[in-house]
């Protein structure tokens, strides 16, 4: 007990540590269950990432859409992910906040199309950019910004 009040600080911050990695790591949970469950209901919406051609008479309308988002990582996971570039391999933290970007942002786009009546979408591309005040300079994530686009089609 002694050496608990002793180091009361200590075990303040690992409680805090682990708080708040858990809350992170629920958080990022269920924003996959969200995009599991969002792209079983856009799956028949077809996204192409090559150019298409279709005669005049079958196209009805045309239009840009666009779907973006910024996801960040947080603090605990940025930690583990600092030491793991010190020992070198795979950053699994950066890995999933890429890959919940990107998928975030395609389903963005299709919604948008879908709005908008929209049968498919063509000529789809994505980017991806790190963002935060030193992500260029020190080479760490802060936050990653992806955006898809893509030309909605309308059929007749």
């Amino acid at each position: 007990m002694d050496i608990l009040l002793q180091n009361f600080d200590l075990v303040i911050f690992l409680l805090l540590a682990i708080l708040g990695y858990t809350a992170g790591s629920l958080a990022e949970k269920r924003h996959y269950r969200s995009i599991i469950k969002r792209e079983k209901e856009l799956l028949k919406m077809a996204v192409i990432t090559a150019e298409g051609s279709f005669p005049p008479s079958k196209v009805k309308e045309s239009a840009l859409v666009t779907g973006s988002v910024v996801v960040s990582i947080d603090y605990f996971k940025r930690l583990l992910a600092i030491l793991r570039n010190i020992f070198g391999g795979r950053v699994k933290s950066y890995e999933s906040l890429v890959d919940r970007a990107r998928r975030e942002a395609i389903l963005r786009m299709k919604e948008s199309a879908k709005k908008q009546g929209a049968n498919m979408i063509i000529n789809m591309r994505l980017e991806t950019a790190t963002i935060g005040r030193n992500a260029n300079k020190k080479k760490t994530v802060g936050s990653v910004e992806a955006i898809a686009y893509g030309t909605a089609i309308i059929m007749n």
